[in-house]
C-alpha cells in the first residue's frame, strides 16, 4: 500500500471528510486483499460510537406489486411472471406481534410501490403496532409517496424510513428508472428529514457506466445530506428484467464503500444487505468486519417469502431462528441488541 494512501486512510478516519479527488484516489488504488488499515479505522470508528453491538431489525414484506420498471428488478411492473401479493393488515399485524414476542423492537415495513395501500390503511396500521408495541420503532421502505403522506405516517408513530437514492448520477438514474425523476426521489429524502425521520438513504454498486467518480459523488452526497442510515448493496439483476445477464455487483467494492461510509459518517446506522449475504455466504460477517452494524432477518409469512423475488436465490435469513442468528454474529466476534437502535444524534419531535 502506497504511503499516499496510507495518508488518506488516517486523514478520513481523523477528520472524518475527504473531498471528491481524495476519495477517487482511494477508490482507484485500494483493494480489499490490501484494505486491513481501512477496515481497522472503519471498526474502530464504530466501536467509539457502538461498540460491539449489531442491531437486529425484523423485516415485512407487504407487497410485491410495484408501480416502476427499474430495469434490474424482478417485481418491476412490466414482468408478467411473479405471482403477486398483497399482506392485509391483519396479517402485518400478526407478523408484528410474533416478532415482538420473539424479542425484537423495530419493525420494517417494506414492499414495492404499491398504491393499494394508501395512506389511511398505513396510518391505522402504524398506529395499531404502537398502541399494542409503543417500544417498538416503526420503519418504513414503500418508495415515493406524497409530503403530506409521509407527514400522515410520522404523526401515526412511525419513526424511519429507507428510501435508496438507487444512484446519484443523473444519467444512470435516467438509464436504469425509466419514468421516474431523480429530484423527485431527492426531495423525496429531504421532505422526510425535516419532518423528522430517521432517514435512510443508499445506492447500488455495480450499475453498468458507474466508475469510481460516481462512486465518490455518492459518498459526497451521503457526507453532505447526512442520513441516519444507509443502505448499499451490490447489483443483482434479476434474469426476468432487460439488464438479465449483466455481471453482478462486487462484494468485495461494496465492503470497501461501506468502510468509507462509516468513517464520513461515524454515527451511522450501517445494514448489512440481503444482497451481500446472497452473493457471500460470509457477507454478514465480512461486513461487520468493515463496520456495519445492523442486520435485517426477514420476518414475511413463508407462504409469500418467495414471491418477494426483487432478484433470484435472495440469501435472507429466517428471523424465526434467532439462535443461528446470534450464533453467526458471536462468532465473528459481535453481540446482538434487540433494542430499537437508534441513531445517537436523532431524537423525535412531532
Amino acid at each position: 500500500m502506497s504511503a499516499k494512501l496510507l495518508i488518506l486512510l488516517e486523514k478520513v478516519y481523523r477528520e472524518n471528510y475527504l473531498n471528491k479527488e481524495e476519495l477517487e484516489y482511494i477508490l482507484d488504488n485500494i483493494t480489499y486483499e490490501r484494505a486491513g488499515p481501512l477496515f481497522a479505522y472503519a471498526t474502530q470508528t464504530r466501536m467509539k460510537i457502538y461498540q460491539d453491538r449489531v442491531f437486529l431489525r425484523s423485516l415485512v414484506e407487504i407487497s410485491n406489486c410495484c408501480k416502476n420498471n427499474c430495469l434490474y428488478c424482478g417485481i418491476r411492473k412490466d414482468n408478467p411472471y411473479p405471482e403477486r401479493y398483497r399482506l392485509l393488515p391483519d396479517q402485518i399485524l400478526d407478523c408484528c406481534l410474533s416478532a415482538y414476542q420473539q424479542g425484537y423492537r423495530t419493525f420494517v415495513l417494506q414492499g414495492g410501490e404499491d398504491n393499494f395501500f394508501t395512506t389511511e390503511m398505513l396510518a391505522a396500521i402504524i398506529r395499531e403496532i404502537k398502541r399494542n408495541f409503543p417500544d417498538m420503532a416503526v420503519t418504513l421502505s414503500l418508495g415515493e409517496r406524497s409530503r403530506e403522506d409521509y407527514q400522515e405516517f410520522f404523526r401515526a408513530g412511525a419513526d424511519r424510513y429507507l428510501l435508496r437514492h438507487e444512484t446519484i448520477s443523473p444519467e444512470l438514474y435516467r438509464r436504469y428508472h425509466p419514468g421516474m425523476e431523480q429530484e423527485k426521489r431527492i426531495q423525496a429524502l429531504r421532505d422526510l428529514k425535516e419532518i423528522g425521520y430517521q432517514v435512510g438513504a443508499g445506492f447500488i454498486v455495480g450499475l453498468p457506466g458507474q466508475d469510481n467518480k460516481v462512486l465518490a459523488e455518492e459518498l459526497l452526497f451521503l457526507k453532505e445530506f447526512k442520513p441516519a442510515m444507509v443502505g448499499i448493496g451490490p447489483l443483482i439483476p434479476h434474469p426476468e428484467t432487460p439488464l438479465a445477464g449483466i455481471k453482478t455487483g462486487s462484494v468485495e467494492k461494496t465492503l470497501i464503500l461501506l468502510a468509507l461510509i462509516r468513517l464520513l459518517l461515524p454515527e451511522v446506522l450501517l445494514p448489512i444487505t440481503t444482497a451481500v449475504n446472497t452473493l457471500d455466504k460470509m457477507g454478514w460477517e465480512k461486513g461487520l468486519k468493515a463496520g456495519a452494524n445492523v442486520i435485517m432477518p426477514v420476518i414475511t409469512p413463508a407462504s409469500h417469502r418467495s414471491k418477494y423475488e426483487i432478484y433470484k436465490n435472495k440469501g435472507s435469513v429466517d428471523g424465526s431462528k434467532l439462535t443461528e442468528i446470534k450464533d453467526r454474529i458471536e462468532r465473528a466476534g459481535f453481540r446482538v441488541d434487540m433494542g430499537r437502535g437508534d441513531n445517537p444524534l436523532w431524537s423525535k419531535e412531532i
